[in-house]
């Protein structure tokens, strides 16, 4: 099967609906369709019910929001985080001491960055994750960028024929990548055959229904999805390559450069990210809380 990539040339330009009624907080677009800066709110003080509702509304809006000069504690991260659900305990990633919800990530010249490649958070579990709260706590002088993609677009502007294949499958995703790190750091086979029958392979919708917006959105990742089931394997990874592609085009994405307690929340039951990797040997630290989320329809 053969796919042709759409002509990003020929793609009309972005519907621009009017922004929705923030009074509460100040809101700026980085693009048409995602990203947007929120200012205007303080993250070490416990906000109003109205002003977290408005930063949820901006989140499904935005599909990933950002806030700048947040010198706030790890308290304040996970109380912050935790008003959009329960929090998520990561069995593979390093925590930070003594909280082991709080990821921390660090790279720098002897570790470099692996997480350079496109992907939902935690595709793997049966409950994939709402969303990501990430922090900089240090950052390097330049690089070290993440880009969003705008999954719910991506999906829109597939031809109609692609959607009709897609539009009910299921795909299996898998930890692969966890489970080699774990056998090259010395795991016995007891222990990944624990894990695995800890996190059996899910199956997810290729094309997902937004809990809360209602809206579609490509739901297959590069990191996590293994096959498209009832394909065959050829005609599968042919369909995946293709899908993948879609998060690469420049026109799906914003791209968010670092500052020293700078914060993006990402949803990622409509974004996909990706951590440029290109700031070795400089040193980036960045901790990340993540959301619990629901089984995807």
């Amino acid at each position: 099967m053969a796919f042709q990539a759409p002509n990003v040339h020929r793609i009309r330009a972005m519907e621009q609906s009017a922004l929705p009624d923030y009074d509460a907080i100040r809101v700026e677009p980085l693009t048409g369709t995602i990203g947007a800066e929120i200012s205007g709110v303080d993250l070490r003080e416990e906000l109003s019910e109205n002003v977290m509702q408005q930063i949820r509304q901006a989140l499904l809006d935005w599909k990933v929001i950002f806030f700048r000069d947040q010198d706030i504690t790890t308290e304040d991260h996970m109380r912050f985080s935790a008003w959009f659900g329960e929090l998520e305990v990561h069995p593979f990633a390093p925590e930070k001491e003594g909280y082991p919800k709080v990821l921390q990530i660090t790279h720098d010249g002897d570790h470099r960055g692996t997480e350079n490649i496109w992907h939902s958070d935690v595709t793997w579990r049966a409950q994939p994750s709402l969303g990501s709260v990430l922090r900089a706590i240090e950052v390097p002088d330049r690089g070290g960028d993440t880009l969003f993609a705008d999954m719910v677009l991506a999906y829109e502007r597939l031809d109609d024929h692609i959607k009709e294949k897609i539009d009910q499958a299921v795909a299996r995703h898998d930890f692969s990548g966890f489970r080699r790190a774990m056998i090259k750091r010395g795991a016995t086979d007891e222990e990944v055959a624990a894990f695995n029958a800890k996190y059996p392979n899910p199956e997810h919708p290729v094309v997902r229904t937004h809990p809360e917006t209602g809206k579609r959105a490509l739901y297959v990742n590069a990191a996590f999805t293994k096959e498209i089931i009832g394909m065959e394997p050829e005609e599968s990874e042919t369909m995946l390559n293709y899908l993948y592609s879609q998060s690469r085009i420049p026109e799906y994405q914003c791209r968010f450069r670092w500052q020293k307690n700078s914060i993006a929340f990402w949803d990622n039951r409509s974004a996909q990210h990706y951590a440029v990797s290109d700031y070795a040997p400089a040193r980036r630290v960045v901790e990340r809380v993540t959301i619990i989320g629901d089984t995807p329809r």
